[in-house]
């Protein structure tokens, strides 16, 4: 295990992001909408909404406070402030239906909210359910503006906060030690109810820095241009381009919708780009656009993908467009959350990398021993390991162990070469007459035949096999069941060869883009 200096010379996020603000204050920190805002400015809006938060009698240093935005300069804005101003950030998914949005909201206790004001009939619906008591709101275009926007009913205005609160001192903090609670990141909730994972503020401090050790070469201090389509809600964007990148004074451009891909492509055209984050179905979708092909990438050096298993129809497609190499990670958001990443200059396709400095990974079998040889769930321990799930205490004893020991749930393999490779979640994985099928494997044989674009692998109950393999395909072109089954036939033995093929026009995916295999199961 390799080891690098995690110590912090700073206690919190608050005092560690107060360092970079003002160290950079001249550079670009954060683009979008057109709109270039500098550190200093990120430093000064901050600073005049944690003033505006730390002035609400009801609002105490440690609780609770919403962030349910788009990838929008105020979302920094926001988080940055939150943590200037003592509270615990609670990421929240601006696509959530109410449902999901009092589960959290009222799972955490939150008391604040900033939101999106095209949220606001949502919220409306389950705010008598919560503990919200404040809500601040703000439109998309708001910091495009010079005056401040009036507040819709019931709510205060981002804009008007940041105007009336620009000269105002900010209050000094109650001491906050590294252990201590920083943030809420709740659990997509794809394999069952959400939870929120708790993390420190040593647990993200410590993960920036571990990424920061392995993406050095693409992490120049000031020099680099990074395009994020990731949602910022997603604690890998929080961490790596909020934190770790803004740290080393370098610009982030964000990108509100990226499903719309002309918006994407003409909001990066102005930039000399030197990365990107994304996963497979963004990789794809922008090099099928011939807008995007005609881009410059000669500054592009570095470009990360992670959440998704990474295909290798979707790295080859990218790196034939832009001659850029994807780094492929992985991680949980309870692991703040990046466990392992492939260094620039030596990705192995197929394996997420080696662990991160100071990253002890284990494969453990069904008795919760190591396993020497072959496959295991992959257990993790470090410094960026949460310290449980918010009053769950029951999930949290069958996730961690005594030790500090992570069990992620999925299961993974050693490369020779000692890079891990993602063979699939533990709850996914098919049982065919005995032999464990790992849907990963069959979708990557899938998209290698050319008429696919993507596919998904579930198990569907079998009388003789006890389950069979049923794939469902995205298609670019036409291609029969025969066609396709026939090509899976090649490669891969008999019990592993999809038995069903159904085409879909597209498949269910979460708001991130990662394909929900649960969708596609019939209902119980």
């Amino acid at each position: 295990m390799t080891q690098i200096n995690t110590t912090l010379s700073r206690n919190n996020l608050a005092d560690f992001l107060e360092g970079f603000l003002q160290k950079y204050a001249e550079k670009p920190a954060y683009s979008c909408l057109g709109q270039t805002l500098s550190f200093a400015e990120i430093d000064a809006k901050s600073k005049a909404l944690a003033c505006f938060l730390q002035q609400q009698e009801n609002l105490n240093q440690g609780d609770r406070i919403v962030i349910q935005l788009p990838n929008l300069s105020q979302y920094p804005i926001a988080a940055y402030a939150a943590l200037r101003a003592g509270l615990v950030v609670v990421n929240t998914n601006p696509l959530y239906t109410p449902r999901e949005m009092q589960h959290q909201f009222s799972d955490s206790g939150a008391k604040a909210i900033i939101i999106l004001e095209d949220l606001l009939p949502n919220l409306e619906k389950i705010k008598g359910d919560t503990a919200l008591e404040l809500v601040i709101s703000t439109g998309a275009a708001d910091l495009l503006s010079d005056s401040p926007t009036p507040a819709p009913e019931g709510c205060h205005s981002f804009s008007q906060i940041l105007n009336d609160f620009d000269q105002a001192k900010l209050q000094a903090r109650k001491d906050i030690g590294p252990d201590d609670l920083c943030m809420l990141q709740y659990t997509g909730g794809t394999t069952g109810v959400s939870k929120g994972a708790c993390l420190s503020h040593r647990n993200v401090i410590s993960n920036a820095k571990q990424c920061l050790d392995r993406l050095a070469t693409g992490c120049r201090e000031g020099q680099e241009i990074f395009v994020c389509p990731l949602p910022l809600y997603h604690i890998y964007a929080f961490t790596v381009n909020m934190i770790m990148f803004a740290s080393k004074g370098n610009l982030n451009v964000l990108i509100p919708n990226p499903r719309d891909l002309n918006a994407f492509i003409n909001a990066i055209k102005p930039f000399e780009f030197t990365g990107i984050s994304g996963i497979n179905t963004l990789f794809v979708g922008l090099c099928m656009q011939e807008e995007f092909k005609a881009l410059d990438f000669s500054a592009l050096r570095l470009t990360v993908s992670g959440g998704t298993a990474l295909t290798s129809n979707a790295s080859e497609i990218w790196k034939d467009v832009t001659g850029c190499s994807i780094s492929e990670g992985y991680g949980l958001s309870e692991t703040s959350p990046v466990l392992c990443l492939n260094e620039p200059g030596n990705e192995e396709i197929g394996t997420v990398g080696t662990p991160l400095s100071d990253t002890e990974i284990q494969l453990w079998n069904d008795d919760d021993q190591p396993v020497s040889e072959g496959r295991g769930q992959i257990v993790a321990k470090g410094p960026q390991v949460m310290s449980g799930y918010w009053n769950m205490p029951n999930e949290t004893a069958k996730a961690l162990t005594e030790d500090g020991f992570f069990k992620t749930g999925d299961m993974g393999e050693w490369t020779d070469d000692g890079k891990l490779k993602i063979v699939d979640r533990l709850k996914d994985m098919i049982i065919v007459s005995g032999f464990n099928v790992y849907p990963n494997e069959v979708e990557e044989v899938l998209t290698s035949f050319p008429q696919i674009l993507e596919a998904a692998v579930i198990g569907e109950a079998d009388d003789i096999s006890g389950e069979k393999v049923c794939a469902y395909v995205v298609l670019k072109n036409e291609a029969t069941e025969k066609e396709i089954i026939e090509h899976c036939r090649k490669v891969l033995t008999a019990y592993k060869v999809p038995k069903k093929v159904v085409v879909l026009e597209e498949l269910p995916k979460s708001t991130v883009g990662k394909i929900l295999r649960r969708e596609l199961r019939p209902a119980s």
